[in-house]
């Protein structure tokens, strides 16, 4: 599996520190050319490797963590997105009109047709992201959800292997609407930091 991270804000670059924590090698790539991130990724660890765009987006698993609003001009760099998994760790608050009451995710997963996606990592802040998943025996909780049971299993493996404990909600509609906004209010397990105990 190849992970591309694409976006590298505060949120970009706590996840950047959790790959690297675990020496698992990621792509990074945002607007900026892969030379002006360079130094950050390197900064980061050695296994974060900045690149362009078009080179991230070869990777099996990409995480979007661009500001919401950007997501369709990613969208557009690829001209088919078939065959890979789209990692939403994005927001929309508060909720734009344009979604006519859909899940954010369901909206993004329209302009990355032939995708696989699943609604993962947005629930914490960047600090709780880029810090050690791993606390008193316990393991810091993320949140899954997604249409495609398919897709999410590979996803909360990797949640894992970052150190981290999946939880997963069913789909986007069903239990992913604790993790979307709506209107004008946070979903009830935006922001919340739980751990889960090794049984």
């Amino acid at each position: 599996m190849s992970y591309a991270i694409v976006g590298f804000g505060k949120i970009g670059q706590a996840l950047a520190h959790a790959f690297a924590r675990k020496n698992i090698e990621v792509t990074v790539a945002s607007r900026r050319p892969p030379e002006a991130l360079a130094p950050q990724a390197r900064a980061i660890g050695p296994t974060v490797v900045a690149k362009s765009l078009r080179d991230a987006l070869e990777a099996d698993t990409i995480i979007l963590a661009v500001p919401f609003g950007e997501h369709r001009e990613v969208a557009k760099a690829l001209p088919s997105w078939t065959g890979k998994t789209i990692i939403d760790a994005m927001n929309a608050f508060p909720v734009p009109e344009e979604l006519h009451g859909l899940p954010s995710s369901a909206f993004v997963a329209k302009a990355f047709a032939g995708a696989k996606l699943v609604k993962g990592f947005n629930h914490l802040g960047a600090p709780k992201l880029a810090a050690d998943p791993i606390v008193e025996g316990g393991h810091r909780v993320v949140f899954l959800s997604g249409d495609d049971e398919d897709a999410t299993a590979p996803v909360a493996a990797l949640a894992k292997q970052l150190g981290f404990a999946p939880v997963k909600l069913g789909k986007l509609n069903e239990g992913g609407a604790l993790v979307h906004a709506r209107g004008r209010t946070w979903g009830p397990l935006i922001f919340q930091d739980l751990f889960k105990k090794e049984q």
